[in-house]
Order: structure tokens, then sequence, then C-alpha cells
């Protein structure tokens, strides 16, 4: 985290330890929470195997290893924060969602086991 407008001492005292212009990097776990009707013959709202090959094609695999800051394309002239990544994915992932006849209800991305944020959209 770090934020080239501000002074090395702006960005230490908001952003901490994370203050870094040199990157730095979490292991991040991504929940994605769909909703709608269920299919009475197949028991179920989503093919989850559907919906995990959008989840890997256009969010794991855009993010899996790579500086946010520099090589992830939707994160372009982003602040890398937790919440700015998740509305990000949010906004990547809903028009696949919605082909698949559901709609995206809540995408939360934890960042450690105590921090995360959660997103449902605009309201």
């Amino acid at each position: 985290m770090y934020n080239p407008q501000w002074s090395d001492e702006e960005n230490d005292d908001i952003f901490g330890k994370c203050a870094n212009p040199n990157w730095h990097g979490h292991n991040y776990v991504l929940y994605v929470t769909v909703r709608g009707k269920v299919n009475k013959d197949t028991g179920y709202s989503v093919n989850l195997k559907e919906l995990s090959l959008i989840i890997r094609t256009y969010i794991t695999d855009k993010l899996d290893h790579k500086n946010l800051n520099l090589d992830v394309d939707f994160l372009k002239d982003i602040l890398p924060s937790t919440e700015n990544v998740v509305i990000a994915v949010w906004n990547e992932l809903k028009p696949y969602v919605n082909a698949l006849g559901c709609q995206l209800y809540c995408i939360k991305l934890c960042e450690t086991e105590n921090n995360y944020a959660e997103y449902f959209g605009e309201q």
C-alpha cells in the first residue's frame, strides 16, 4: 500500500507497516455468494462447476501470484486495498454470473483471518 502522491511520512501514518513503495503481498481467500431460484430439476440455483470456472478464469488466474499494482488489468490505477479489490472483483464477476441465470449476492475477500471486506454491490 503506497500512495505516490503522498510523502513517505503520510504513507507511513496511514498504511503503517504495509506502506511500501515496492509493494507487499497477501494470501487472500475469496468467497463468492450468489442468489437465485432453485431449479426443481437440478436442485440448485447455479451449476457450481460453471461458477468455479468463471471465478478461476476472470479472477483467480488474473490475481494469483501477481503484483496487483502492475499486473492486473481490472485494478489499473486503483489502490489495491482489500475494500477496493473486493469491489473490483464484484464488477468483474457480475456480468458472467448474471449470464448463468443468478445474481451476485456477496463477495467476501479475506486478507488475514481477522481482516476482511464484504461487498453487496451498490444499493
